[in-house]
């Protein structure tokens, strides 16, 4: 690649993370800030942030959401009152410059292809666990975006019709369970036992405050509850996992989001439940699971190099 300078931005549910890279994929330099619940916020706050981390030569954005082709995001179900949003020519207009836009977890794939894990890696699923559950899809070598630019959102696969409801109206979404968000509420759920109250504990002594890192650490403690609830949500995550491999039969599987600094806890029940899960688990070579070599800003990352692959 070469040695210009790339601005990426990841919009996220709670936080915009902008950075820009070098031709190597080295982080220059990086700013946050919060997600504003509003179309013109949110625009508004990309813009300050590519103003402010000028100069650069190229510009790309993360949206969590559908995404089209031509760069408008007709839906995000985790950003509320958000949807038809021109990303790509309002920013355009604002920044004077042509605006590269994709889905948040198709950037994290790019990221993770072009200088992360599945870099030489022709088929392979990034899944983004955050609020909700995003996908990347690379296959035969090349970036899989879909009819419509929509190719990803694996988070929508319905994997209980009488499970909980989903912020993108249906109920039972594999998000439901399986992203962070569903983590929390799969440890604030439970009921009984010195586990949870250890869990509870750890969140300050409020269950409404329960997120996965309490969890995480109740699990290191060999806390039995804590454990139980990750054995469960390790069971989702595999399941939702074991349908993309029937569908998609990838050689690599890159984890993105806060799971990544807990591999230790997730990472082997995760893998377990994948082999009782699997067809015929005896008969094939299982995908490799790994989790994201840039953490949190793979999204941002991978948007910054959004103009040399599209």
């Amino acid at each position: 690649m070469s040695s210009s300078r790339r601005l990426g931005v990841d919009v996220g549910g709670t936080k915009c993370l902008a950075v820009v890279i070098d031709g190597e994929g080295t982080v220059i330099s990086e700013q946050r800030r919060p997600t504003p619940m509003a179309p013109d916020l949110v625009l508004d706050t990309v813009a300050e942030l590519a103003q402010a981390m000028r100069p650069w030569d190229s510009a790309g954005v993360g949206m969590p959401g559908l995404v089209t082709r031509n760069g408008v995001l007709r839906a995000a179900p985790n950003l509320v009152g958000i949807d038809d949003l021109k990303v790509g020519e309002l920013l355009g207009e604002r920044l004077d410059c042509l605006v590269h836009v994709d889905s948040d977890a198709t950037c994290a794939a790019v990221a993770e292809w072009k200088f992360g894990h599945g870099r030489g890696v022709d088929d392979f699923v990034m899944v983004t666990l955050g609020t909700g559950i995003g996908g990347g899809i690379v296959a035969g070598g090349a970036l899989i975006r879909g009819a419509n630019g929509f190719t990803g959102e694996i988070g929508h696969m319905v994997v209980d019709p009488d499970g909980p409801p989903c912020p993108c109206g249906k109920r039972g979404c594999w998000e439901r369970y399986a992203s962070g968000s569903g983590l929390a509420w799969l440890a604030s759920r439970a009921n009984g036992g010195s586990g949870v109250t250890r869990i509870v504990e750890l969140a300050g002594g409020d269950s409404s405050m329960v997120r996965g890192e309490h969890l995480s650490a109740a699990a290191r403690e060999g806390d039995a509850a804590a454990l139980a609830v990750v054995d469960e949500y390790c069971r989702w995550v595999a399941l939702g996992l074991v349908n993309l491999t029937n569908i998609l039969d990838p050689a690599l599987f890159v984890l993105g989001g806060g799971l990544a600094d807990a591999a230790d806890v997730f990472l082997q029940p995760i893998q377990r439940w994948f082999g009782e899960l699997l067809y015929a688990p005896d008969r094939r070579r299982h995908p490799d699971l790994t989790f994201a070599q840039f953490g949190e800003r793979a999204g941002a990352i991978g948007a910054a190099l959004l103009a040399a692959v599209h």
